[in-house]
């Protein structure tokens, strides 16, 4: 931090001292200030860290629980330096800051480590014993298949699920728990490349781990009594059912992994690699914008026997994108339903109105020129060119679409929300649901567009048309997205423009102003994640990829459906501002209960007897009372001696205070053996800085009195001890300043109030830092808080975090360069100064404007003005 070039002779010729006791307090005082300048630099990281809580605690940015980890840890490590650097100040004299320190410490340490109580629980479930009060041990997914095979008596196909049991017992065969944390929180999550590497590793570890014996014996007989059930030979299709997934605020829509049409003899492998897939590039990201805690996450697996799928689809059992429509919305396509999910196809559109009785009233039929088939004898799924003469023939007929509605309203109904249904038809005529979830719904975002608008919006339109998939609009560079690669180099703002609505394009969302893709439609994967995003999104647009060009800019209209060029201001104006996800979520309110025990601050007067170390319930607490203490014994060094009389320097300036200046290293340009020290041999750069904005402008002296102002000031006078027991007695008509060349801590008491600057400023940007503490004043606590408050407007108009309780106001900035921090320092030294007395008229509205104005344009030609001596 300081640059500590020895304690030099100059503040230790005492003349009468012993030699050796001379030598000794020498090598004391070298000793201490080492002590001191550790204690600033912990403080100063912790303080750090806090603000970085309190910023992210916002919710304008995502994060994780690795950020919570590694903020607490940080916190606490520079705590603990202060505890111990304090100790090591003054032995033996602040004991009870340990007790307070561990139990804090516990507190918050209790929070990040709790975890959910695990029964012992079966390791493979039947499906048909599985209802929806077993969502902790199947996963939302197979409890809703579960409940809708056993309570509403629909047709789902017969399987089992390998259960969260099973996952957690598989982790801690392979001792995966500890590995997997320390990759995450070494990982920059906010890097996509980083995130590709940490998915790879992860993945490979997870493939290369063997199962339990006992899990490998538990499937291996569910098997054989589901083979039982649906013959010999039978393959499945193996589905994520994280806990967590499939509910209405966190769907985590194709996120995870699906094998389909597995054989016995590949069942195991499949099953790692769902589990795999929890740390997918996509589902991390999710987890990430959304706040979800990783631990909380076990991957249950369902096993459903395959159906061989004539058609399927995807059932909205009301409109998703209007709230106010209740129709039943069936997206249809031949073969199996995930050609629609993952947008690969465009898909037909059935609309059936719940008005009895049920009809359809509403067809849009696609071309669907390829779908989605599974070969059990070859153990595989690919995808085949439709024949030509029914890609243009609806996928479903009018019996079964309105038997479909049918069955989704009857899911509704039981559940008494809207659901997201997924189904397959058999070549026998059979219809399965394959998967039910609760439906996001959004309020419909009508346009009443001006007649003025509609004639020039011809001007900017270069496409119309398309599914709107999320209602809004947005503006960004095209950047087309195709492949992996692609994803790397995605920039930040950007619409992303694709030819498939594929879900692994979620890993984006966070980034993408909007979404365009030329096929797919709203009932996909990535459509439903783009509306728990808020993100505008235009699928199934004809024509896009020839049309808009990279790096150009548009305006994406999802609701009215059409794309412009260049950026057209009134749709933009009008769009609905994207919702903050983390606030609310699992990982938000685990830091905003760490945050608890580290960032309030409850110990604000050193004066006041219940300023004590068992009073410290924080770590922002235990930070502000060691920062004192610290401060006092540096000042009280040899008391018996009369180190800080003897040792500090008076400021030769004409000013009517007095400034005593305690030198701890190179603050002074050359040796001080008088008693005082011209302002031109001051070398600190922070403490001239000061000086500059102090004297930059003359006092007009104090502001005239109403007589309500007059006489609040001769009560609070009259009743006030504080005023002259801050630093005691002896330094009552003193302002103390200790120095170095970047390092300066002022304490200041001038008129009725009191003010301390603590500031380091040098050329390594990431140390630097300002800070500034204000209290006190002559007036009654009314005109006192207002003062602080007007003071508190001032310092955040300039880039000052501020926090205030009743008259106490604490500041902070850190992190700039040095022009700029000198440039803040400048305007404590004139606030320090000007803001005196100036509580007696804050009730007084007309000169409170005065005096904002006149301190806006006296601050606005200090930091104007060419550099002074605070440069050098």
């Amino acid at each position: 931090m300081m640059k500590l070039g020895g304690i030099i002779k100059r503040i230790f010729s005492w003349g009468s001292v012993n030699p050796e006791e001379m030598e000794k307090l020498r090598l004391d005082f070298k000793e201490r200030y080492a002590y001191f300048k550790q204690l600033i630099s912990a403080n100063n990281k912790a303080l750090e860290i806090m603000a970085d809580i309190e910023r992210t605690l916002k919710g304008e940015r995502p994060f994780g629980m690795s950020f919570v980890r590694s903020s607490a840890t940080t916190v606490s490590a520079n705590v603990f330096q202060m505890v111990k650097k304090l100790q090591q100040l003054a032995p033996g004299r602040y004991v009870g800051l340990i007790p307070r320190y561990d139990d804090i410490e516990n507190k918050i340490n209790w929070i990040l480590n709790e975890k959910k109580q695990i029964r012992d629980a079966p390791l493979v479930i039947p499906l048909g014993s599985i209802d929806k009060d077993r969502v902790d041990l199947v996963g939302g997914k197979m409890a809703n298949l579960g409940e809708i095979k056993k309570n509403i008596g629909l047709n789902v196909p017969s399987g089992f699920v390998i259960t969260s049991s099973a996952y957690r017992r598989f982790i801690d065969h392979n001792h995966l728990s500890v590995e997997i944390a320390r990759q995450m929180q070494l990982a920059d999550l906010y890097d996509i490349e980083n995130l590709y590497e940490l998915q790879a590793r992860l993945h490979q570890l997870i493939i290369e781990s063997e199962l339990p014996r006992e899990l490998e014996d538990a499937i291996s007989d569910a098997w054989r009594k589901m083979e039982a059930e649906a013959g010999s030979g039978a393959t499945v299709a193996m589905r994520s059912s994280a806990l967590g997934e499939d509910e209405e605020s966190s769907s985590f829509a194709g996120l995870h992994l699906s094998e389909l049409n597995v054989s016995a003899d590949h069942v195991i492998d499949s099953y790692k690699e769902i589990i795999a897939s929890k740390y997918s590039l996509q589902a991390i990201t999710y987890r990430l914008n959304k706040g979800i805690k990783d631990e909380d996450i076990a991957m249950c697996v369902g096993c459903l026997v395959m159906v061989d799928a004539a058609s399927g689809g995807v059932i909205y059992s009301r409109n998703p994108i209007d709230i106010h429509d209740d129709s039943v919305f069936i997206n249809a396509t031949w073969g199996l339903p995930i050609a629609v999910v993952d947008g690969s196809v465009d898909s037909d559109l059935f609309v059936v109105s719940r008005e009895p009785p049920l009809k359809t009233i509403h067809q849009d039929i696609k071309e669907k020129n390829k779908k989605l088939v599974c070969y059990p004898l070859e153990g595989v799924c690919r995808v085949d060119l439709t024949e030509d003469d029914v890609r243009n023939q609806p996928s479903i007929n009018e019996q079964q679409a309105v038997t479909l509605a049918q069955m989704a309203i009857r899911i509704e109904d039981h559940y008494g929300t809207p659901q997201d249904i997924e189904w397959a038809i058999s070549k026998k005529g059979e219809i399965h649901i394959l998967q039910s979830r609760p439906l996001l719904q959004m309020e419909s975002l009508k346009q009443d567009l001006p007649e003025g608008f509609k004639a020039k919006q011809k001007e900017t339109v270069i496409l119309k048309g398309g599914i709107t998939a999320c209602p809004g609009a947005a503006c960004g560079t095209v950047c087309t997205v195709d492949s992996g690669l692609d994803i790397l180099e995605f920039p930040e703002g950007a619409m992303l423009l694709t030819r498939e609505a594929h879900p692994r394009w979620a890993s984006l969302l966070s980034r993408a102003s909007g979404i365009i893709t030329e096929h797919g439609s709203f009932a996909g994967h990535l459509a439903s994640v783009a509306r728990e995003f808020g993100l505008p999104a235009l699928f199934s647009v004809s024509g896009a990829l020839n049309k808009l060009n990279n790096g150009d800019q548009i305006t994406l209209d999802a609701t009215g459906r059409s794309i412009h060029k260049g950026r057209v201001e009134y749709l933009l104006n009008k769009a609905k501002q994207k919702e903050c996800l983390m606030i609310g979520s699992p990982v938000h309110e685990t830091l905003k209960a760490v945050s608890r025990h580290i960032i309030p601050l409850n110990l604000l007067e050193p004066d006041d007897p219940g300023f004590a170390p068992e009073n410290c319930m924080t770590f922002h607490d235990i930070t502000r009372f060691i920062h004192e203490k610290s401060v006092h014994e540096m000042f009280s060094f040899g008391e018996g001696r009369n180190f800080a009389e003897r040792s500090s320097k008076q400021l030769h300036y004409q000013v009517p205070m007095q400034w005593w200046i305690l030198n701890l290293d190179d603050g002074f340009i050359k040796e001080v053996r008088e008693k005082y020290v011209k302002l031109e041999n001051i070398a600190s750069i922070p403490m001239l800085a000061f000086w500059e904005g102090f004297a930059a402008i003359p006092w007009d002296g104090p502001p005239p009195l109403d007589g309500k102002g007059f006489m609040s000031v001769v009560s609070q006078s009259s009743a006030s001890t504080a005023m002259t027991r801050s630093l005691g007695p002896k330094y009552a008509d003193r302002n103390y300043i200790m120095i170095s060349k970047n390092y300066c801590n002022i304490s200041s008491r001038i008129g009725y109030h009191f003010s301390t600057l603590e500031a380091l400023v040098g050329d390594q940007r990431a140390e630097n830092f300002v800070s500034f503490q204000f209290k006190g004043g002559a007036a009654d606590s009314s005109r006192r808080f207002k003062r602080v408050n007007f003071i508190k407007s001032i310092l955040e108009e300039h880039g000052f975090r501020v926090e205030t309780k009743k008259d106490n106001l604490i500041s902070r900035v850190e992190g700039h360069e040095r022009g700029y921090m000198l440039e803040r320092i400048k305007i404590l030294g004139y606030l320090t100064l000007h803001t005196r007395q100036i509580d007696m008229i804050m009730t007084n509205s007309d000169k409170v404007d005065y005096y904002r104005s006149k301190i806006k344009n006296d601050i606005g030609k200090i930091i104007s003005a060419p550099p002074g001596a605070g440069d050098s």
